[in-house]
């Protein structure tokens, strides 16, 4: 599969397809079918993008198409054997999928490289993370490091959430961000184990700014 924006984000075992378009005609099994049949345009057209970019990187992995419906808190429900990732926003959709063997729990997240709304930072921020986003802003502005800073959390709960089945609040995870080196490592403030029984205290992602988008991907390994 050619290389995908998404790519230099994760390991070479993990699979990504993406599409800034959404293509006519998407295939859905009738399970997902009946999932969008009430749903606005907007929305049937995300959920059916995304999954046809999940469809392409399972199909990379050797895997054949199965119903990918949303599961418990609306995650996506992946074929045994297989951990994944889905994001979409404005003129993006995306998806990683990787072997549960290799990769333990995968998250992906993308969103518009802009500010994010007024009040969404002290929603979402620790009092030391909004600091630096604002030391971080003021010494490089080219980058939103509050819309960064989101995005990363998105990624870390989608990461932490099939490892656990548990919640994560946006307070429950401090992030420290690389802001040369295109890092970060978010530090876990509450306590969890994954279903293997084993203890998580932190995962580290990856991030960049492209194409007018800040992405952010975590791959968890034991």
């Amino acid at each position: 599969m050619s290389a995908t924006l998404l790519a230099g984000l994760l390991p070479r075992d993990a699979e990504t397809a993406e599409a800034f378009e959404d293509p006519p005609a998407v295939f859905l099994f009738p399970e997902e079918q009946a999932v969008i049949a009430n749903a606005a345009d907007k929305r049937r057209r995300e959920f059916a993008t995304v999954r046809y970019c999940a469809r392409r990187a399972l199909t990379a992995l050797g895997r054949t198409a199965e119903p990918l419906v949303p599961g418990q808190r609306r995650a996506p429900t992946w074929p045994q054997g297989i951990v994944g990732s889905m994001t979409h926003c404005d003129g993006y959709r995306a998806a990683a999928v990787a072997r549960s063997a290799d990769i333990a729990s995968l998250g992906i997240d993308a969103e518009p490289h802009a500010p994010l709304p007024d009040g969404v930072l002290d929603v979402v921020a620790l009092p030391r993370e909004q600091y630096w986003v604002a030391e971080l802003t003021r010494h490089a502005p080219s980058v939103h490091w509050d819309r960064l800073l989101f995005s990363a959390k998105e990624s870390v709960y989608k990461t932490w959430f099939p490892l656990t089945g548990e919640l994560l609040g946006f307070k429950e995870a401090e992030l420290e961000i690389d802001p040369q080196g295109g890092g970060f490592r978010a530090s876990l403030l509450r306590e969890g184990r994954d279903r293997e029984g084993r203890q998580l205290s932190a995962f580290d992602g990856r991030w960049q700014v492209i194409r007018g988008l800040v992405m952010t991907a975590v791959a968890y390994r034991p």
